[in-house]
């Protein structure tokens, strides 16, 4: 009988050995590529947020400071003493906030600047209204440059939320400038009737001017507010805007009614202060509660995302867990199966032995240990002998 020979086990390609790792890197590269993306934008969100938050506070500070210009203003315009207190607290503040986050913010070469005006306007005498009209505009032109500053360092100016955007447009921009452009409206027309007749056509002119700078801002302020609290998903939002909005929006109104010459090119210039002074008592009220939104809205949103960020870290830990238990278990069964290549199975018959080399070998078809030959009769003899002979009567 013939017998089979083993068969030889193949070895492990190149390809076979190394396949655990492909697949463990084809699986961890767009695991690790999507855990880092999420875990940058996450962290660079919510750096904005809080640099946004930055410039609100910034804001809260400067809001004060221009009430006191404007004030200070029409005081020197209308020949009265200048109050020196609420400019003073308010530079004071000011000055505080800006040394704090201001080199964050990078204002504080601009915050100098302004600083050292407001400090010269302060011992300035109040005899000449002219002059004083125009010192105070070009401080609070560099006022409005500060808001504009904050805005930008601080990434309120690129905020990606619709509701926080109208929010601090409305509160760093539109509102400072139609303050600051109301209160210039009110004492060009303080100045324009003490002008000489000759001047009247130039001093009209003037105030047609300052009335669309002072009114288009605040109509700004409207829309944009009505637009963020159609567009927030906050139910608070509405209800601490609408009521301050409203105020302002009456005072803008009025406001626009007595800013407009009559036919005879004349202005009621009493009525004009009044109008303004509520406008500026109605923004007074209205920017806190902005501001106050803006810092909630900004606040829940870098929560949010810090939130998102653990959970990316948690997922991509998970995920590293899994890949790395994956892993061990493609290599275990990597080196099982090199193993069982290294070892013969012990079901298969074992190979003869080498033959002797001194040994003939035996002839082809022929057994290898022949035995004699023997009769045929001789052959059956031994079993005759066991039965006996035979008897027929049996």
């Amino acid at each position: 009988m013939t017998v089979p020979a083993p068969r030889a086990r193949r070895r492990t390609s190149m390809l076979g050995r190394s396949l655990p790792v492909l697949l463990i890197v084809a699986l961890l590269a767009p695991v690790g590529l999507l855990f880092a993306s999420t875990w940058q934008q996450t962290g660079d969100d919510r750096s904005l947020a809080d640099s946004e938050r930055l410039g609100v506070q910034y804001l809260r500070a400067l809001a004060p400071l221009t009430e006191a210009l404007v004030e200070a203003q029409s005081a020197a315009v209308a020949g009265r003493p200048v109050p020196g207190e609420p400019l003073s607290r308010a530079v004071e503040q000011a000055a505080a906030v800006d040394a704090r986050i201001g080199g964050q913010l990078r204002s504080q070469e601009r915050w100098a600047g302004l600083r050292a005006k407001v400090e010269a306007l302060r011992d300035r005498s109040p005899a000449d209204p002219e002059a004083a009209y125009t010192a105070y505009g070009e401080v609070t032109d560099l006022l409005l440059a500060l808001h504009r500053k904050v805005r930008e360092s601080s990434g309120l100016g690129r905020d990606p939320g619709a509701d926080s955007f109208f929010l601090q447009d409305s509160a760093g921009q539109k509102l400072p400038e139609a303050v600051v452009a109301a209160g210039r409206l009110a004492d060009l027309g303080a100045l324009a009737a003490r002008r000489p007749p000759a001047e009247r056509l130039r001093s009209l002119m003037g105030l047609t001017g300052l009335r669309v700078s002072a009114l288009s801002p605040a109509g700004d302020v409207v829309d944009n507010l009505r637009s963020a609290v159609d567009s927030s998903e906050s139910t608070d939002l509405g209800a601490n805007v609408l009521t301050p909005l409203d105020a302002y929006q009456r005072s803008v109104e009025a406001l626009a009614l007595y800013s407009t010459p009559s036919a005879a090119g004349t202005i009621d210039q009493g009525q004009l202060t009044a109008a303004a002074l509520n406008s500026r008592n109605a923004a007074r009220q209205l920017q806190p509660v902005i501001l106050g939104e803006l810092d909630a809205l900004l606040t829940e949103r870098a929560d949010g995302l810090a939130r998102d960020r653990w959970l990316a870290g948690g997922a991509g830990v998970a995920a590293a867990l899994l890949l790395a238990w994956l892993a061990g278990m493609l290599i275990a069964a990597a080196r099982r199966a090199r193993r069982r290549a290294a070892t013969p199975d012990a079901g298969s018959p074992a190979a003869p032995p080498p033959a002797d080399p001194w040994q003939p070998p035996a002839p082809t078809g022929q057994p290898a240990d022949p035995r004699t030959l023997q009769p045929v009769g001789a052959a059956h003899e031994p079993i005759l002998a066991q039965w006996g002979p035979f008897d027929a009567s049996r």
